[in-house]
C-alpha cells in the first residue's frame, strides 16, 4: 500500500462512523425496513432474487444489505476495516445473510474465490482507483459466463467544474486520467460536511467516460447500454438544487449529464 492508499484508507476509516450516523444514509430508516437503493439501479439491474451478487467498494454495506433484502446472496468488499466491521454488525442486527470481506480491491483474487451472477458498484467509486484496466479485469475474473456487471456513478464530465461556483460553470479540473492523483483537503465527510475530522487530505484519480467503456470492453465484457442522466443522487456542485423527488439537478437552464449508468455482460 503506497502513501496515497494509506491516506485514503485513513480517511475512509474515519468517514465510516460519521457516515453511518449521518442523516444522509438514514440507517434508522433502513433498520425499519427501508431500502437505500435508488430507482435507477433497481430498474436497470432488475431482478436479483436467487442470484449471487458481489458488491465492490461497498462501504458499510447499506446498499449490499438492501440487495440482500431483495433476495440476492450478497458479498460486499471494502478496503476499510472500520466500514466492514460496521457492515457485519448491521447485518447481524437486522438479521440478513451477508458476507463482508476487508480487502484492497486489487488483492481480492487472493482472498475470495468463485464467480458471481452479478458484480455491482455505485456512486463515487471510480475516483478512488488508480488502475482502471486492472479493475475491469477483476470484474471479468469474478463474473460467471453470462453474468452481469452494473455500475452507476457520477459523470466524469461534471467533475471538471469548480464545485464552489454558486451560479456559473467554470472549468477548474482536468477531464483525462493522470497517474498522479489530485490532492483534496478533507472537510468533514461528503455525508456530513459539519463533522469533525482529523485526517487532512485524500487523493482521487480522474477517469474519462471513454476510458471506462474501453477497459471493460478490453476485459471481454459486452456493453449492453451506457446511459447518461440529467439528475444526481447528491449535490456535487453548488449550482444544483434538489427536486421534489429527491434528485439533484442544475438550477436554471443547464442541460448536462450529472450521472451515468452502464450494464455489461460477460
Amino acid at each position: 500500500m503506497d502513501n496515497y492508499q494509506r491516506a485514503n484508507l485513513a480517511v475512509w476509516n474515519e468517514w465510516a462512523e460519521i457516515n453511518a450516523k449521518s442523516k444522509s444514509y438514514d440507517v434508522a430508516g433502513f433498520r425499519a425496513g427501508n431500502s437505500s437503493l435508488r430507482s435507477i439501479e433497481l430498474e436497470e439491474l432488475g431482478e436479483v432474487a436467487g442470484k449471487s451478487l458481489l458488491h465492490l467498494q461497498c462501504h458499510f454495506g447499506l446498499d449490499t444489505l438492501s440487495w440482500a433484502r431483495r433476495g440476492a446472496a450478497v458479498t460486499g468488499v471494502d478496503f476499510s476495516d472500520k466500514a466492514v466491521g460496521l457492515a457485519q454488525a448491521l447485518a447481524r442486527d437486522v438479521g440478513l445473510e451477508a458476507r463482508f470481506i476487508c480487502s484492497d480491491l486489487y488483492a481480492l483474487p487472493a482472498v475470495l474465490s468463485g464467480q458471481f451472477d452479478i458484480v455491482y458498484t455505485s456512486y463515487g467509486v471510480l475516483c478512488w482507483l488508480r488502475d482502471l484496466e486492472r479493475w475491469a479485469e477483476l470484474i471479468a475474473h469474478f463474473l460467471k459466463p453470462g453474468g452481469v456487471f452494473y455500475i452507476a456513478d457520477f459523470h466524469p464530465f461534471i467533475k471538471v467544474f469548480d464545485d464552489a461556483a454558486a451560479s456559473d460553470l467554470r472549468v477548474k479540473y482536468p477531464y483525462f486520467y493522470h497517474p498522479t492523483p489530485s490532492e483534496w483537503q478533507v472537510q468533514g465527510s461528503y455525508a456530513d460536511r459539519e463533522a469533525q475530522t482529523t485526517e487532512p487530505v485524500e487523493y482521487e484519480w480522474m477517469h474519462s467516460l471513454g476510458e471506462i467503456v474501453s477497459v471493460l470492453a478490453a476485459a471481454g465484457l459486452r456493453i449492453e447500454f451506457l446511459h447518461e442522466h440529467r439528475c444526481s443522487v447528491s449535490q456535487t456542485l453548488e449550482c444544483m438544487e434538489q427536486d421534489a423527488q429527491g434528485w439533484w439537478r442544475f438550477k436554471g437552464s443547464h442541460d448536462l449529464p450529472l450521472m451515468f449508468s452502464l450494464r455489461a455482460v460477460k
